[in-house]
């Protein structure tokens, strides 16, 4: 086992080779625990005390936030579940050592997640700091199922998280991972390395739109893959960066017919942005389900997870070879308590980061599943249709679909767009990628003094928002572009309701005033050239 599984903050080597926690550790400030136990991207700045996303480990009402589906700044709400919990665990690990008290935690926190998403008690859940994270646990539990090392093929290689391209054939996607080891990044996971294919959904025709022959690409590339004697493993997109979802249902009843046992199928869910059904259906079909409560759910960046179906468990429990290289990317807690076989081959090595972050994320799952159906699909309509008329009319911003194809029963609330990316122009052309992202900092922050002008001017000017982060897409024969993207999170259905349907019109109105006062403020930047003096200290995505 790596050396780097044991190089964590507090920690000691217990006799039976696993390690131990100090109760003492819990008393770490709740700021702290909550970015801990993760990889790079959680580190905050050491001058605005943010992350690479703008976000913060505490919660910061003040800054308006429409950016669910990169990153949001911990609610109230969520920081009190998390603050409770640990006085909880604190209080148990007075009764049983950290391990297992800690262990029997995270076994509630599956209940509770099965629960929201109103699962089968049989639906396996294994946690990991981060969705990138999960893909290396999907790829390392596929190898079981499938018996042989698999071809990944993703689908939406372009519009999924940055990490993807590495966790897809098993190599390290960061310079550390959230075990505390340094690796080399892109260098391969011990045991995990292989081979991948990447298909884009982004269309070759002029203008910004999904691929018209993406199913036809994805049943090609499996044919090709299997002629070749390798099982695969197909990733599959709903939704990617820009909203859209790939490949079609009729596609995937092909796969299964033609295929049988030959692919397994891994669903990229990180968004959560799709209906309760849709994702009992995927897991009925055998289908690993990857999401994360940090996206639309809007509990602070990062936590992971795979779902596994009921069918995979039994296979995945008796599993001989572990890559040695997965030891370092999960601890025994990760693994749901009946994976007895499988999970005494892992250290103990409670992340309490990991399980904090999920403590706070399960929050806010649990506040938007109490709000009615109704009303969700009721107001996910009605902001987007108001997103969508402020973005035509704007005269610096210009649309890109979000969406393709026909929305289901299955879909719920989701048949609704909650993505909304649009460019930005000036004098009728789109501007430059590093103008783009130097609006996205901006937005963040006060801009008063830059951009000037008038009282309302200044009053838009000093208001702090987060929205999506630029998306660089990339065609050949044509010039890169960026896109900026407006989202609708969770926490904006929870924070408008009311059983005074009164108020909560009233509160669905606030928001989408504060929506066109974000989009003023993007027509300020353009207009006044005031970005030119923001500074870089963000993960961008373009």
């Amino acid at each position: 086992m790596s050396a780097g599984a044991s190089r964590l903050s507090g920690q000691e080597r217990a006799p039976d080779g696993g390690s131990r926690y100090r109760l003492r550790d819990l008393f770490t400030p709740l700021d702290t625990l909550l970015v801990s136990g993760g990889d790079p991207r959680l580190a905050l700045d050491a001058r605005d005390r943010v992350n690479g996303y703008g976000c913060a480990a505490s919660p910061e009402p003040e800054i308006w936030n429409f950016a669910s589906l990169t990153a949001s700044t911990i609610s109230q709400t969520a920081y009190d579940r998390a603050a409770l919990a640990r006085e909880e665990l604190m209080h148990k690990c007075l009764f049983d050592e950290v391990e297992i008290a800690f262990d029997a935690r995270c076994e509630d926190m599956r209940d509770e997640l099965r629960g929201h998403l109103q699962l089968s008690p049989r639906v396996d859940v294994v946690f990991s700091p981060s969705g990138t994270d999960s893909q290396l646990h999907a790829l390392f539990l596929a190898r079981a199922v499938l018996g042989a090392p698999p071809v990944t093929i993703v689908v939406g290689a372009d519009q999924t998280g940055s990490g993807t391209i590495h966790t897809a054939r098993g190599h390290h996607f960061s310079s550390m991972t959230a075990s505390g080891l340094a690796v080399r990044k892109d260098g391969a996971v011990a045991g995990l390395a292989g081979a991948s294919l990447a298909l884009p959904l982004l269309g070759t025709v002029p203008g910004i739109a999904m691929r018209a022959d993406a199913d036809a690409a994805v049943l090609h590339a499996i044919e090709a893959t299997i002629a070749q004697g390798a099982p695969v493993l197909l990733q599959i997109m709903d939704a990617s960066k820009l909203g859209w979802r790939a490949p079609s249902a009729a596609c995937l009843d092909e796969i299964a017919r033609r295929w049988p046992r030959k692919v397994q199928i891994v669903v990229d869910a990180c968004q959560a942005r799709l209906g309760r059904r849709r994702l009992r259906s995927y897991l009925d079909r055998g289908y690993m389900v990857l999401m994360t409560g940090s996206k639309f759910f809007g509990g602070p960046a990062f936590s992971g997870a795979v779902l596994v179906p009921k069918g995979l468990s039994r296979s995945l429990d008796r599993v001989e070879g572990i890559a040695p290289g997965i030891f370092d990317y999960a601890g025994r807690c990760d693994w749901p308590v009946a994976w007895t076989a499988l999970r005494s081959r892992f250290e103990r090595r409670p992340n309490f980061g990991q399980w904090l972050r999920w403590e706070a994320a399960l929050a806010e799952i649990g506040r938007y599943y109490a709000v009615s159906g109704a009303f969700r699909a009721e107001m996910l309509a009605e902001l987007a249709a108001g997103i969508d008329s402020m973005i035509a009319l704007s005269p610096s911003l210009r649309p890109v679909p979000s969406a393709i194809g026909t929305a289901g029963v299955d879909d719920e609330e989701f048949a609704q767009a909650t993505i909304f990316p649009f460019i930005l122009l000036r004098d009728g052309k789109p501007v430059s990628i590093a103008e783009i992202a130097a609006v996205h900092r901006a937005l963040a922050r006060d801009m008063n003094e830059a951009i000037g002008g008038s009282a309302a001017d200044r009053q838009v000017a000093v208001q702090r928002c987060l929205i999506g982060q630029p998306v660089r897409l990339e065609r050949q024969d044509e010039a890169p572009q960026a896109v900026l993207r407006l989202c609708v999170g969770a926490r904006l259905v929870t924070e408008a309701w009311s059983p005074d349907i009164a108020q909560a019109q009233r509160n669905v109105q606030q928001i989408l005033d504060r929506i066109a006062h974000v989009l003023v403020k993007i027509e300020l930047l353009l207009d006044r050239g005031a970005v030119a003096a923001v500074p870089v200290n963000s993960a961008f995505e373009v």
